[in-house]
Parts: structure tokens; C-alpha cells; sequence
């Protein structure tokens, strides 16, 4: 691999992070909950991108990124106000940045128009000039001393520096500064090597060398210090104007004249090595976090953390999911072969079990990620629709810390996006139709994560006018999902927007109207192990709530007999379990039926008979009763023949190795090697009651 390409893969690493707290920051000032430092927090990410950009070559993300942060440093230095339709602008600017960065990365195009406009917008902001009289920012090292001369601004300018042995030894590198200089117009460079000693006294960690460089008089003198911003505090550097009270020191007579602007030719097709990484990089890194440490415990922080190639993760998760398959045929073996009386041996077994759940705890604990990496990409969604339908809308988050596998964050991503859509899109009334029913005239959406009984809890909500059911049957009838004469209940109805093909949109747009509707995100969220319901009330907004696995990898379960079949219930699903006595159970027709549980009545389903092993239900008295709860059909009490035992199992997908079968979830391998199934505990009760209830079933077309 190019080691260039590794460097770069970092810097747009970086990059996502600042971006992703730029636009943080930017919401909280828009909120009216930032202060001046962050401001500056937003000017220091902005600068770290054009600073990286800069060291690949990235000319149109570090022309917009320089007006952009011209922006700011008059809003830090006071010079500039910040008001609410500058923060619009600042926010749209934000978005046109990183459209640029993943334009960088190859990743999508870039509208021309829209970055032209924007950096009109900004440069109108501040006049359309450059305040270079600004205070300087603390940026957490002693700032370098340039000395300025009281020549007339048509002389240019003469820059001396000179790096130490201390700034090399952090990664540092002439060529790269003097490669930044060369982008601020023409210039001539001289190396002034005097000091260079013999070969047998050099010490090939010091720093010998020293350049003086002529930049054209028009170069702005920010631009200059821009480029040493990150230096250090130790190099030796002088600037002055021709004819200044500083005269630029001419080169002595030894000094060796070198075409250095060849060296720098040489130097691009060079292979970089880590100290351009260190320049754009750390540099990046510095300036997010506000460090004011020095080098030495910024590279403390930067060992606090680690990154790993995904794959590794993925690979080492696999094969703690075969050791705790092993542990628990190992376990199985032992107690086969009688010899688990021995107390020794029952001790060492369970101290066996109890380490291998940890590392499995510890790997998974590797994947776990917040949400936030979701949830930070949705304000941006959300100000687009919202100026496509130009509505007032204002994004909520909550939550945005819980954490959940990986995977799933990967794939929740879809789902959420298209949820705010049809949120905004749909569920939002216009400005007048919310001023008319007396509601502020902005619209407020609400995306919030949270831990409920083992699962991830995701729910997207608004203010806005509910679902119209009465709209809704009449486009299910239309459009031939439904037949005329069936009566639904609130809840059917709303579950109808979820039926392939079915949208409300009258006019094809960006957004929606296409017929691609909220069935993908429930065959999405299914394909997690999920389930999505809804909740609305007519006037006063929606929610959609989705219920996820934590991870796809393992999980807590109830091994339960079935006929002559093993499964596993999820344990998050089950509440209790029970053995029926003859007068609790209630016959409801010649299919149905239902037990008495603490003063009220589930449905009662056999599993047995559920997934096809067996044609009639056995004596529920004969049996175990597991009464679980599921997110769309509430409680009901699930009839299996035995219980087995509880225990921790690795799933495997059952589709990606063999077909999709109804009422099951997955499937794993018990500790004596047979194959076990995984039941879908939501798919089983919705399916039971679609059988007592044949008149309410939705015929898709």
C-alpha cells in the first residue's frame, strides 16, 4: 500500500472528527448555549483541516476552508458579530467544507455554484477583506516573534528561520514549510549551510541549516505565519519588508546556493514518510482538542487511544464466538462422561465459563460505539429538507452516548435518514398551517437513544399534525393493499404506511413520492432483529419507535425443547417463567387460546405447533409456560414441551448460510454440537395473531 494513501486515510479520519465537532460547536452557538471558546473551537478545526489539506495539495478545500476561517477570526476577535442569520451561514458553509473533504476522499461531487456562493456570503460577512490586525489566538505554546519592519507595504518580505534538532525530533520538515511558502506566490530561497561541521564531528540528530526566502510584497502577512503555526516555540524565525528597520541578513559568502525549489520537486515525488502525517495530522488533532500540553504530552494523550484495522476486530470476535461454543462443548463432554462430581473439576469448569464470558464482554466491549457518529450527521439532513420544503424545523437529540455494536451502528444510519425525512417531509405542518392552529411556526423533530431491557431503543418524533387515518385507508384502498369492506383498528391503520409501494406524497420530488417508502426501513430494521412501531396522535405529532439488538454477535438465551426440536429464546424477551394449572387456561375457537396471568389474559401459543413441528398443541399443564413481551404484540405466554437451561450463545445468520425462515431469528451451535434455532418472539405472536383474528389481515397486493 502507498504510504501516502495511509497518511491521507488518517488526515480524512481526522478530519470526520473535526468535522463532526465543528458542526456540534456551530449548533451550540445557534442554540445560544456556546461562549467564545467555542468559537475558537470552530476556528481551530477549521484552520487544521486547510493546514492538512495544504500538505496533499487539496487547492479548492484549502481556498474554501481559508475564507471560511477568515470568517472566524474576525468573529474571535470581535470584529464581527455573531448573529443568527450569520450562524445560517456559518452552518451551510460547514456542510459546503465537508462536501469538499469527501469530494477530497473521491467520495461524491461538489456543486461549484454552491461553494462560489457561499464564499461570497462569507467574504460579505467581513467586507470582503482580511483582518490581519486580529488578535493572535493562544493557540497553547509561547507565539513566535516576528519582527516586523516600518517599511512601506510595496517592499516585500524577508523571511529568515532556522529549525532546531527539537522541532526535527517532532516531525517537522523544511521542505514541507518551504513547500507551504511556494502557494503564497513566487519567491526566491537561499540556504545558508555555514554552519554545516565535518564529517567527523556531525551529529546526524542535529540541525545545521538555516533559509532566508524573498515573498512577494503583496503576500499577506497571516498567510506567512499561517504557515509556522504549528512550528514550535524553539525555531529561529525573523520577518521583515525591505528597508525595514529589520534588514533581511544576506547569505555569507560560504554559503551554498541550492535550486531549493527543485529540492522540493524532488521532495512531492519523494515517499513520504510519518512526518507529513505529523504536520497535518497531529497538527489536526492538537487543534480539536485544544491542547496546550507540550510535545511530549500531546504524544501521552495520543497513546491513550489505538487504531485497528476493523477486520482484526471482526476476526477476533469470531474466534472468541468459537471459544465460547468450545467452552460450552467442553463443559457438555465433561458432564457426559460422569466425571463432574469431582468438586475439582466443577470448580474449574465454572472459573472457565466465567473468564470466557469476560473476554467475550471485553471483545464486544471493543466494538461498542455511540451513537453519536449517527446521530451528528442528521442536523445537516435535517437543514436540507427543511430549506427543500421550506419549513421552519429544529433538530432534538438526546442520548447521543449510548453505546451499541458497530454493525448496527453501521446499518442504522438508512433507516434514521429516512425516518427524518418523512418526518419533515410529511409530519411537519408548513409555517402558516402551524401558525393557523396556533403552534410556533417552528417545527421541532426529536432523534433519542436509550437502553430499554437489553436492547437499543431509537426513537425519531415531531410536533407536527399526526397521521390523517382516514387519508391513509383511503390510498390503501385505492392502491388495491386493503380491501374496502375490512375494519382496522388506529394502530392497522398506522401500520398501513408500511405496506410495500405505499406513500402519500402527491407530487414526485428529492424527498419523496417515488414509491420506495417506510416498508425498506421496516425491512431494514427486521434484518437487525429489529422491530418499528408507530405512535400518533392526530394534531399532535408521530413517534416511531425501533427496537434493536445491542449486538449481532452473541446473546443471553433460554434453551427450550419443542416437539423433538431445540431452540433458544432470547432472554431479553422472556419475564417469567411458569408450569399452567388446568382451570387457568380459556379455549378461544377451535384454534385459540388464552391463560390467566395475575388477573388478566395473553395469548397462549404453542411453539411446537408455531414453527410446524408438530399439528396439535399438547397439554398445556404437560408443559412450561414462558411469558414473554414483544414490541408490537404485547404479552403472551409460549407453550414448550421442557426447559433446558440458560446460557450465553453465538448467533449465526441463518440466511446468509441456508434461507429465510419464518418465526426465526437466527440460529446458533450448542455445547454438544447440534444446531439450534433462534426464535423471532415478535414474528411468532404476530403471526398467532393474524390466525385469531383472519379478518384483520392485510392483503398486500
Amino acid at each position: 500500500m502507498d504510504p501516502m494513501e495511509s497518511i491521507k486515510a488518517t488526515f480524512f479520519q481526522e478530519c470526520d472528527e473535526l468535522l463532526g465537532d465543528m458542526e456540534q460547536s456551530l449548533l451550540a452557538l445557534e442554540a445560544g448555549e456556546g461562549d467564545s471558546d467555542t468559537i475558537n473551537a470552530v476556528f481551530r478545526a477549521v484552520h487544521s483541516v486547510k493546514g492538512g489539506a495544504g500538505a496533499f495539495g487539496f487547492e479548492k478545500l484549502v481556498g474554501f476552508a481559508h475564507v471560511f476561517e477568515t470568517t472566524l477570526d474576525a468573529m474571535r476577535s470581535g470584529t464581527l458579530d455573531v448573529t443568527p442569520d450569520g450562524l445560517k451561514v456559518l452552518l451551510r458553509a460547514s456542510d459546503v467544507l465537508n462536501d469538499l473533504v469527501q469530494n477530497a476522499k473521491g467520495q461524491g461531487a461538489v456543486d461549484e455554484s454552491r461553494v462560489a456562493t457561499l464564499k461570497e456570503e462569507l467574504e460579505a460577512m467581513v467586507g470582503g477583506g482580511e483582518a490581519d490586525d486580529a488578535p493572535e489566538e493562544d493557540w497553547g505554546f509561547k507565539p513566535i516573534t516576528l519582527e516586523i519592519g516600518a517599511a512601506a507595504p510595496t517592499s516585500e518580505w524577508t523571511l529568515r528561520f532556522k529549525l532546531t534538532a527539537k522541532m526535527f525530533a517532532n516531525g517537522h520538515e523544511a521542505h514541507l514549510l518551504l513547500n507551504e511558502l511556494a502557494r503564497l506566490g513566487p519567491n526566491e530561497v537561499c540556504l545558508d549551510a555555514s554552519e554545516l561541521p565535518d564529517f567527523e564531528t556531525i551529529d546526524p540528530e542535529g540541525a545545521y541549516f538555516s533559509w532566508t526566502v524573498k515573498l512577494p510584497a503583496e503576500t499577506a502577512e497571516a498567510d506567512i505565519r499561517d504557515v509556522f503555526d504549528f512550528v514550535g516555540d524553539e525555531s529561529i524565525i525573523s520577518l521583515a519588508r525591505e528597508g525595514g528597520e529589520l534588514e533581511a541578513p544576506a547569505p555569507p559568502a560560504s554559503a551554498e546556493i541550492i535550486d531549493v525549489q527543485a529540492l522540493i520537486r524532488q521532495a512531492k515525488a519523494a515517499t513520504p514518510d510519518a512526518s507529513e502525517l505529523k504536520l497535518a495530522a497531529e497538527g489536526a488533532k492538537e487543534a480539536a482538542t485544544g491542547n496546550k500540553d507540550s510535545g511530549v504530552e500531546r504524544a501521552a494523550q495520543a497513546g491513550a487511544t489505538i487504531r485497528v484495522d476493523l477486520d482484526r476486530v471482526d476476526n477476533l470476535i469470531n474466534l472468541v464466538g468459537e471459544l465460547v461454543i468450545n467452552q460450552a462443548m467442553l463443559a457438555q463432554s465433561v458432564e457426559d462422561s460422569g466425571i463432574t462430581r469431582s468438586p475439582n473439576v466443577v470448580n474449574r469448569l465454572q472459573e472457565f465459563e466465567h473468564l470466557t464470558r469476560e473476554i467475550q464482554d471485553c471483545v464486544m466491549a471493543i466494538r461498542a460505539q455511540p451513537v453519536k457518529s449517527v446521530f451528528q450527521r442528521m442536523p445537516r439532513l435535517v437543514r436540507e429538507i427543511a430549506a427543500s420544503t421550506g419549513k421552519q424545523v429544529r433538530l432534538v437529540t438526546d442520548g447521543e452516548a449510548t453505546e451499541v455494536d458497530k454493525t448496527v451502528i453501521e446499518r442504522i444510519s438508512d433507516p434514521i435518514t429516512h425516518m427524518l425525512r418523512n418526518a419533515v417531509d410529511h409530519g411537519l405542518e408548513s409555517t402558516e398551517e402551524r401558525i393557523a392552529a396556533g403552534k410556533p411556526a417552528e417545527g421541532v423533530v426529536r432523534l433519542a437513544a436509550f437502553h430499554r431491557s437489553g436492547r437499543i431503543v431509537i426513537e425519531v418524533s415531531d410536533d407536527g399534525k399526526g397521521i390523517n387515518r382516514k387519508r391513509v385507508k383511503e390510498i390503501a384502498v385505492n392502491k388495491g393493499l386493503i380491501a374496502p369492506e375490512v375494519d382496522l383498528s388506529d394502530d392497522e391503520v398506522d401500520n398501513l404506511i408500511f405496506l410495500p409501494g405505499f406513500s402519500t406524497a402527491t407530487v414526485v420530488s428529492n424527498i419523496s413520492g417515488r414509491g420506495v417508502g417506510m416498508d425498506v426501513v421496516k425491512r431494514s430494521i427486521q434484518a437487525l432483529g429489529g422491530r418499528i412501531a408507530i405512535s400518533s396522535i392526530p394534531g399532535k405529532g408521530s413517534t416511531f419507535t425501533m427496537s434493536l439488538p445491542l449486538t449481532l454477535a452473541v446473546l443471553d438465551g433460554m434453551v427450550v425443547m419443542g416437539g423433538d426440536q431445540t431452540f433458544v429464546a432470547p432472554l431479553t424477551a422472556i419475564v417469567e417463567t411458569l408450569k399452567p394449572k388446568q382451570g387457568d387456561i380459556r379455549n378461544l375457537g377451535p384454534k385459540g387460546a388464552v391463560i390467566a396471568v395475575r388477573g388478566g389474559y395473553v395469548p397462549l401459543i404453542d411453539v411446537g405447533v408455531a414453527l410446524g413441528w408438530r399439528t396439535h398443541a399438547i397439554d398445556p399443564t404437560q408443559g412450561v409456560i414462558l411469558l414473554v413481551e414483544s414490541e408490537i404484540g404485547g404479552r403472551a405466554a409460549l407453550l414448550v414441551d421442557a426447559i433446558q437451561g440458560q446460557r450465553q450463545v453465538v448467533i449465526k445468520s441463518l440466511e446468509a448460510n441456508y434461507q429465510k425462515v419464518d418465526a426465526v431469528a437466527a440460529a446458533t451451535i450448542l455445547g454438544d454440537g447440534r444446531v439450534a434455532l433462534i426464535l423471532d418472539i415478535d414474528e411468532i405472536i404476530a403471526s398467532k395473531l393474524r390466525d385469531v383474528q383472519p379478518a384483520r389481515m392485510l392483503e398486500a397486493s
